[in-house]
């Protein structure tokens, strides 16, 4: 174990990337895309840099793919994938065995920020059309807005709400200092989407406060 004392800020594991987050993560990405219904793992650690020695740990104990980068001043984010759980599963439990923490070191979930607009105007849905790099908004449609820190905790906030809700993918950004997701549909898609997305992260903070579950197997 290296003597360097590391902040694991986020670590989850999503089983099944749904197509509409697998095509918005590939379309960002600068390094390994990947493909619908791939596991994949987001981990956030500290200090910054030292995330690529976890990379090349993980890359190298196991067949799973690098997907995004991210390092930040404070923090480093890295997201793997493959289609194999069991892959992913130990790339997350070799970044593990290096820092010396466990699963239920990571931070809180804080959710900032959790609206839905409802039928809503014109102009608006113009504007986040025009600031999407997803789905368009429409007039009428409900418009969900979700904050949380940190940031990364969005994937799983966003995939959960996929699987439940038949719903559009607008905007998601899961890193930085917090994280952001748009969506939206009809109004009883967005409520089933909103309430998806809550419960996860309510779920990862009872596991974290209870220390009884693992996300890694």
């Amino acid at each position: 174990m290296s003597d360097i004392n590391f902040e694991l800020r986020t670590l989850t594991f999503i089983d099944s990337l749904q197509p509409q987050l697998a095509q918005f993560i590939a379309k960002d990405n600068k390094v390994y895309d990947p493909a619908e219904y791939d596991a994949a793992l987001m981990l956030e650690i500290a200090p910054a840099m030292e995330i690529h020695r976890m990379i090349d740990m993980a890359l190298k104990a196991t067949r799973v793919r690098l997907g995004s980068v991210v390092t930040e001043r404070q923090f480093g984010l890295m997201q793997v994938q493959h289609a194999d759980h069991g892959e992913v599963m130990e790339a997350g439990r070799a970044v593990l065995r290096e820092t010396g923490l466990s699963e239920n070191n990571r931070a809180e979930v804080k959710i900032l920020t959790n609206k839905i607009i409802r039928s809503v105007e014109q102009d608006h849905a113009i504007m986040f059309t025009g600031t999407s790099r997803g789905n368009m908004v429409l007039a009428g449609e409900s418009v969900l807005i979700m904050e949380v820190t940190p940031a990364a905790y969005l994937a799983i906030a966003c995939n959960e709400a996929l699987k439940a809700a038949n719903v559009k993918l607008v905007q998601i950004q899961p890193y930085g200092a917090s994280g952001r997701l748009i969506m939206s549909g009809t109004e009883s898609e967005i409520d089933s989407a909103a309430e998806a997305a809550q419960k996860i992260l309510t779920q990862l903070n009872d596991i974290r406060a209870n220390g009884t579950s693992s996300q890694l197997g």
